[in-house]
């Protein structure tokens, strides 16, 4: 029996969560079951990019393995689990709706959230941090206008008006940091990082939409937009923030984390979801808390390979074996 089939045996029968095949998935009702779902998307997201992030210092510092082994593990996060769980809740919706959706959460950031995040930072003396609020206060407003812009566009073919498409924008590197703020600043920070992840997936998922539906500019505007999401604003906010540290410090935070999400938060959600009726969502929880738990004990072995000055050699292989059940490629709150 593989190595992964016994971690999910023992997880399962640790945490009363039992074995289940891939069940076709049906969008959940109940109300308490959508906001987990939402929840765990969320931390997925955040996962993914924090991962992205862990896998730049390694490269950076010879760790060939170890890179791989972040950068594999967050293509799971983000095109896995979230992409399971948006479907779960029908996150994606018609590209109209798509954009309405966009339009709001990018006006709410521009006028409302960061101006408000630059404030706190001008009183908190961490100007750095109240420069860079500035800075994407005025690229969410640009980011709302381009989506109005689309939405008119689609919703008035006979104008002659197109949709934009955006711009690429270069990728910042992110470097091992320690914190530039503190108090309620870096409290900030943190929903920043959150924030903009999110946004990468949510724009990612809404660009594949709008590629399947032959709106081929559309996708090309979302895709723009996600990167600036994750390659600047992520980037930019992760180097104030400290997010990155050394590569034994990145694995153990993510230990914890993937611990965390496969003892803790996917099982209680799996409970919750089948108390309710909510079986769909239930199975995949409980699938999605062994994936995780396969995902620690991956990153354990690279670990003890670090310390022990032994390479990690280990880690691909490891890593192989505990592919995940699921039909699809592979949350965190």
């Amino acid at each position: 029996m593989q190595k992964a089939r016994v971690i999910a045996v023992l997880v399962g029968t640790a945490l009363g969560v039992g074995l289940v095949g891939t069940p076709a998935r049906a969008a959940v009702s109940d109300p308490t079951t959508r906001a987990d779902t939402l929840t765990a998307m969320e931390g997925e997201a955040f996962a993914h990019a924090a991962y992205l992030a862990y896998a730049q210092e390694a490269a950076r510092t010879g760790q060939a393995e170890i890179a791989e082994l972040f950068r594999s593990t967050a293509e799971t996060e983000l095109d896995e689990h979230f992409a399971e769980q948006a479907e779960l809740i029908d996150f994606v919706r018609s590209n109209t709706a798509n954009l309405r959706e966009s339009i709001a959460g990018e006006s709410e950031e521009h006028t409302v959230t960061y101006p408000r995040y630059a404030e706190q930072a001008r009183r908190d003396g961490c100007l750095p941090a109240a420069a860079l609020w500035d800075e994407l206060a005025g690229d969410e407003g640009v980011h709302a206008e381009r989506f109005r812009i689309a939405l008119f566009a689609i919703t008035h073919p006979g104008s002659g008006v197109r949709v934009p498409v955006g711009v690429p924008v270069p990728p910042v590197p992110i470097e091992a940091t320690e914190p530039a703020c503190s108090g309620e600043t870096q409290e900030n920070l943190l929903a920043t990082l959150r924030g903009e992840a999110f946004a990468y997936a949510r724009y990612t998922a809404y660009a594949e939409h709008a590629r399947a539906t032959g709106r081929l500019r559309l996708a090309r505007l979302f895709e723009n937009t996600a990167s600036q999401e994750l390659g600047e604003h992520f980037a930019e906010a992760a180097n104030l923030y400290g997010l990155v540290g050394g590569n034994e410090a990145n694995l153990r935070t993510t230990i914890a984390g993937e611990q965390h999400e496969a003892t803790t938060i996917d099982p209680t959600f799996s409970r919750q979801a089948a108390s309710v009726g909510e079986s769909e969502a239930a199975a995949l929880f409980a699938e999605i808390a062994r994936d995780e738990a396969g995902h620690a004990s991956d990153f354990l072995d690279a670990l003890v390979d670090l310390v022990l000055g032994g390479g990690t050699q280990g880690t691909r292989a490891a890593a192989a074996d505990r592919q995940p059940t699921s039909a699809r490629p592979e949350a965190r709150s």
